[in-house]
C-alpha cells in the first residue's frame, strides 16, 4: 500500500482549490523546464492534495505553450499518485450539452507542436496507451460528479487539437461524423501520454462549454458565451473534487489496471547505451525501473 496523493490539473477557469486545509503554493524545480505555475499543496479530509493550474494563474499559457513535461514531472516529484485532469471542451453530441461533464476514456491526438515524451535518443521507451485513462480513477470521478448533482456522461472520445483557434466547420463535421469523436479540446494531449510514461493513474474530466461549430443552432463558437459556462463549470469542478478524497482514501493498493507499472517492459535501450544526462532527467519519472537497471 502507498499513501494516496491526489493531483488535480485545473483547466480554463479553474485556477485554485479553496477548500484545501494547510494549503500553500510551492515552487517545484523540474529538469524538464519550469511548470505552468507553483503547485498548491494541502490536505482534504485527511488526504494529501496537489493542485496545478495548467495555464498558470492569470491564464498565461496557451495550449501549445503549456510545459506538459515539467508539469507531470513536478507532480510526480511531489509524490502524486493519481492525476485528475479537468478541462474545458466543446461537444459533438447533442446529449452532451454545455454545463455537462464527460469522463473521457479515449483520445484522438491531432496536436503537432508539442514535446510528447520524456524518452528519446539515449533512452528509448514505448508505453501502451491503448487505454489512456485509468478506469478506477475515472469511476471515482464519475461517482463524485453524480454525488455533486452534475450531469455527467460515462465515457467519451476526446479529440485533441493544436489550437489556439477553434475548428473550422469542415473540421468540426469531420471529427463528429467521420471520426466519431464526442468532445474536442486543446490540452489533454500529450498530458495523458506523459502521465502514462510517469506511471501515474490519470483521469480526464471534460467540462462542456459549447457545441463547437457543427451545431446548426449554435453558430460559430463565441468566447464570451464560453466564459459564462466556464465559470459555472469551475464551481462544479470544485464540488466534484471535494468528494474525491472520501472515495479514494488515504492509502491505495497497486493500480489494478497497471498504470503504475507502465514502464515494466517499455525500455528498449540497452543499459550500457543509455545517455547518463537523459537518465538524470528521468530520475522522478522512471526512477522505479532505472534504479535497478
Amino acid at each position: 500500500m502507498t499513501e494516496t496523493m491526489i493531483g488535480v490539473i485545473g483547466g480554463s477557469g479553474v485556477y485554485d482549490l479553496d477548500t484545501l486545509e494547510d494549503k500553500r503554493w510551492t515552487a517545484v524545480a523540474s529538469p524538464w523546464g519550469t511548470p505552468s505555475d507553483e503547485i498548491l499543496t494541502g490536505t482534504l479530509d485527511g488526504v494529501k492534495m496537489a493542485f496545478l493550474p495548467r495555464h498558470g494563474r492569470g491564464h498565461v499559457h496557451s495550449p501549445s505553450s503549456v510545459p506538459y513535461r515539467a508539469n507531470i514531472d513536478a507532480l510526480k516529484r511531489l509524490g502524486v499518485t493519481d492525476v485528475i485532469s479537468v478541462s474545458a471542451c466543446g461537444s459533438f453530441r447533442e446529449e452532451m450539452a454545455p454545463g455537462d461533464f464527460v469522463i473521457v476514456d479515449q483520445f484522438i491526438d491531432r496536436t503537432f507542436a508539442r514535446e510528447k515524451s520524456f524518452f528519446g535518443t539515449g533512452c528509448v521507451a514505448h508505453v501502451s496507451v491503448a487505454h489512456p485513462t485509468c478506469p478506477r480513477l475515472g469511476a471515482a470521478c464519475l461517482t463524485a460528479a453524480r454525488d455533486a448533482g452534475i450531469t455527467v456522461h460515462d465515457g467519451g472520445t476526446y479529440l485533441a487539437m493544436e489550437g489556439p483557434q477553434f475548428s473550422t466547420l469542415a473540421e468540426s463535421r469531420m471529427y463528429r461524423e467521420s471520426w466519431g469523436a464526442d468532445v474536442i479540446g486543446m490540452t489533454n494531449m500529450p498530458e495523458a501520454k506523459l502521465a502514462r510514461e510517469a506511471e501515474l493513474c490519470y483521469a480526464s474530466v471534460a467540462m462542456v462549454t459549447d457545441y463547437d461549430s457543427w451545431h446548426p443552432d449554435h453558430g460559430a463558437v463565441d468566447i464570451s458565451d464560453i466564459v459564462k459556462v466556464l465559470l459555472g463549470n469551475a464551481d462544479k469542478a470544485r464540488s466534484m473534487v471535494r468528494r474525491l478524497p472520501a472515495l479514494l482514501g488515504t492509502e491505495r493498493a497497486p493500480c489494478p489496471h497497471g498504470c503504475d507499472r507502465a514502464l515494466d517492459h517499455a525500455l528498449l535501450t540497452a543499459p550500457d547505451k543509455r545517455d547518463p544526462a537523459l537518465l538524470a532527467r528521468l530520475d522522478a519519472v522512471a526512477g522505479r525501473v532505472l534504479d535497478g537497471a
